[in-house]
């Protein structure tokens, strides 16, 4: 065997962030809300042969948070009903 030839990797890239914010309704008077960071990196490894590139990207939670509300007297879950038969409940 000969001796072996050094390769030399190089990379480049870049990376774009933003912010996202999302609320969930958890019960009648919950509600969470989530801060996330998106990510997206773009990567070019250069080779003596050939140059890869890639796309990475990826989410990561920065702040969840739990807002309560008052607990209401009356709560009513309305879902499936139509015109047809909401007079039902008024009545």
């Amino acid at each position: 065997m000969g001796p072996s030839i050094p390769m030399k990797l190089s990379t480049t890239g870049t990376v774009e962030t933003s912010v996202r914010s999302e609320f969930e309704s958890k019960g009648i008077n919950q509600t969470i809300h989530r801060l996330y960071l998106d990510v997206e990196c773009k990567v070019s490894i250069l080779t003596p042969y050939n140059t890869i590139e890639d796309s990475i990207t990826n989410q990561v939670v920065l702040i969840e948070n739990v807002i309560v509300g008052l607990i209401p007297s009356t709560y009513y879950n309305l879902e499936g009903m139509d015109q047809s038969n909401l007079i039902d409940i008024v009545e």
